[in-house]
This record gives structure tokens, sequence and C-alpha cells, in this order.
């Protein structure tokens, strides 16, 4: 893909020079997307291409970027609209049902230990994870998507409000109820004294 540094004048005037290239952008914020929509999909092509595609459609409208949020946050709202789009398709739901998940739950995993944690550790953190992650699959899409947002991208209450739509107290309770979710799935039951 090809593209041209742009002069001042047509940089938006957010003060953001992220906007500046897309080979900067996508420098900048390439990964943080491409690793939302992985946790969302779980499905490692479907990732790469909606990645490319939200580049693809910020790189077009960023003349309509008003800079009211970070480039960070006008990107996940651009990634989440892709992916609701993407879930909506036949065509995704043919293969959700042919094949429950394409990304093993230790393909996130091998980048989550320690180099100095003994193989033991390593393999009792991998498989928390991968129960972790199980329960996160069952979540509603709302759930899932708030707890990648907080958790996975570690953004603020406010930004996950402004990429999903919602008011800060919805966010703040679709978040309590997939943390419940995770908590009485994985924390061992309190034994009554």
């Amino acid at each position: 893909m090809t593209s041209a540094i742009l002069n001042a004048e047509s940089v938006p005037s957010t003060g953001d020079r992220a906007l500046a290239s897309v080979e900067t952008l996508h420098k900048l914020y390439g990964q943080r997307i491409f690793r939302f929509l992985l946790a969302s999909l779980r499905d490692r092509d479907a990732a790469e291409n909606l990645t490319q595609e939200t580049f693809l459609r910020a790189w077009s409208a960023r003349d309509g970027f008003r800079g009211d949020s970070s480039a960070i946050t006008w990107l996940t709202r651009i990634a989440l609209n892709l992916a609701r789009d993407h879930t909506r398709t036949d065509r995704f739901r043919f293969w959700r049902k042919a094949a429950q998940t394409s990304v093993d739950a230790s393909d996130l995993a091998a980048h989550l230990p320690h180099p100095a944690a003994s193989s033991e550790s390593a393999l009792i953190a991998h498989q928390q994870l991968q129960l972790v992650w199980e329960t996160v699959a069952t979540l509603s899409e709302r759930q899932r998507t708030i707890f990648l947002l907080r958790f996975v991208e570690e953004l603020e209450l406010a930004d996950i409000a402004q990429i999903t739509g919602l008011p800060i107290s919805t966010v703040k309770t679709h978040l309590y109820r997939s943390l419940a979710a995770i908590r009485s799935r994985h924390l061992p039951a309190k034994e009554s004294r």
C-alpha cells in the first residue's frame, strides 16, 4: 500500500500528528486494533482483514475526524463497527459454527508468560488463561466488547463509553456483570464456617 506523507495543510487540525500518514497511524495503533479484533472475533484472518479495513476507512475519512476523541478511540470505534458488521454476515455464522474458534488460547498465552517463569508456572498460567478466555467467549457481545476494551486494550471507562456509544453507567454495569460471571466461574466458592 502506498501513501504519501501529507503536508501540514491537509492534516486535520486536531493536533494529532498520528494522522500525518497511514504508515504512522498503523505503526502507532496497528497492534492494538489487531489485538482487539482478534480477541473479539477469535479469527486471525478476519482480524487481519478488518485491521486493514479499519485503517483504510480511517485514512479515507481522516478529513472528517473532528478531534473530539483520541485517535485510538476513533480507530477502535471504526474497528468495533466493522467487527459488528462482520459478525452479522451469514458466512461468519457458518464458519463460527463449523469451527468454534480458529484462535487457540495458547496463541494468546504464548505472549504472556514471563521468560523467567518456570515451566510449571507457565503451564498453570496458560491453563488459567484458557479457562478465562472460554468464559469470556460465553459473555454477551456487549459485555465481551466492554471487557476486552477495558482489560485487553486498557482503555478508560469514558473512552469505552465513547467507542460503544453507551452511557458510562451502562458501561460500568456491563463491566461489573462480565467480571461477576468470570469470578463466579473461576474463583473458588467461599466455604461457610
